[in-house]
């Protein structure tokens, strides 16, 4: 099929596509989703079959706003209301216990729980309004690899793929949004993000769990990303903990027979006589700017066929840089660069 590249104007015809069980990506604050009617048993299927995602990964569930949420979720408790009346629209997907019936297992993987997301992006709300569906948004690329933060990074995947693509631009964050479990007692969170824990718990007055576990294949995720390799190029990536070691890396990156990519800080690039076989990435100034452009940067150089390794600066495990390095962990498999 033809990918069409809606904008802003064609908002109409995109909730079209929606309404008539096609796929059409959209833009977050975060990362580009691949949307599909959360209500539609047949066009949920397709995403599954778009990204080649495993059936039992649960996608999270776009919405504008807590009345939407209210159709599926059972009622909400007042810690969950005073999170969403703080934080959405915005980088946080809440965990609800569902209502009876109301959503495919398809949408869930299986389970009675759901995330709900109400994303800050203008257009995608008014995508969701216009449709008058909750829409299911995993991340708008092959599954397993970098998550896209442009509309192009979609195409190159899921061209022919999808019906079409809802272009807005470079997406604000580039990580994806925090996973916080609110369906049972104890709040937990199940994939960092730019709201962290301490913001969470300051809102709601009680403790939030971190559970981040690598799951068995018999056990079923309560969110993406926490049993399946995520964002990773075919390269493979090191982590490099210190700006001090980036020295050594240069050293080993000029005894390699491949060419070596590099991705860290203006600083650090400025700093190095870099050998010639490696071609760098800026990933600007600060930890921000970094989790800003970590997947672009890991897209660059999947793209690279000569690039077999990449060396990517370590941040502080805390703040945005907790969810940073979360996803650079996975990326590189958890393989730092050893001097």
């Amino acid at each position: 099929m033809d990918t069409k590249i809606y904008t802003a104007d064609d908002l109409a015809a995109a909730a079209k596509d929606i309404v008539d069980g096609k796929l059409v990506s959209f833009p977050t604050e975060t990362v580009y989703g691949l949307g599909a009617d959360a209500t539609n048993e047949d066009a949920v299927k397709q995403v599954y079959a778009a990204k080649g995602r495993p059936s039992d990964n649960p996608l999270i569930v776009h919405v504008d706003g807590p009345e939407m949420v209210e159709r599926y979720a059972q009622p909400l408790s007042d810690e969950a209301k005073k999170l969403i009346n703080t934080f959405w629209p915005g980088p946080l997907t809440i965990i609800f216990n569902l209502k009876d019936n109301v959503l495919s297992k398809t949408v869930t993987g299986g389970l009675d729980t759901a995330a709900f997301r109400n994303p800050n992006n203008d257009v995608t709300l008014s995508l969701i309004r216009e449709a008058g569906v909750p829409i299911v948004g995993p991340s708008a690329n092959t599954s397993g690899k970098p998550s896209p933060t442009l509309a192009k990074h979609v195409y190159h995947d899921l061209k022919g793929k999808i019906a079409g693509i809802l272009d807005d631009g470079e997406c604000q964050y580039g990580v994806e949004s925090t996973v916080l479990d609110m369906s049972t007692d104890q709040p937990a969170i199940l994939r960092p993000g730019a709201i962290s824990a301490e913001q969470i718990e300051e809102i709601i007055n009680k403790p939030v769990l971190d559970e981040r576990v690598h799951l068995s294949a018999s056990q079923i995720p309560k969110a993406p990303g926490m049993k399946y390799k995520h964002y990773a190029p075919s390269a493979q990536v090191y982590i490099v903990d210190s700006t001090s070691d980036f020295k050594e890396a240069a050293k080993w990156a000029s005894q390699q027979d491949h060419t070596v990519g590099v991705m860290a800080t203006d600083t650090v690039l400025n700093d190095i006589d870099w050998p010639d076989n490696v071609e760098t990435f800026s990933l600007g100034d600060t930890v921000l700017s970094a989790s800003h452009a970590l997947f672009a940067g890991l897209r660059h150089f999947d793209n690279e066929e000569e690039v077999k390794s990449i060396l990517t600066q370590g941040f502080a495990n805390q703040g945005i840089g907790e969810a940073y390095m979360n996803r650079l962990n996975k990326s590189a498999g958890q393989k730092h660069f050893n001097k």
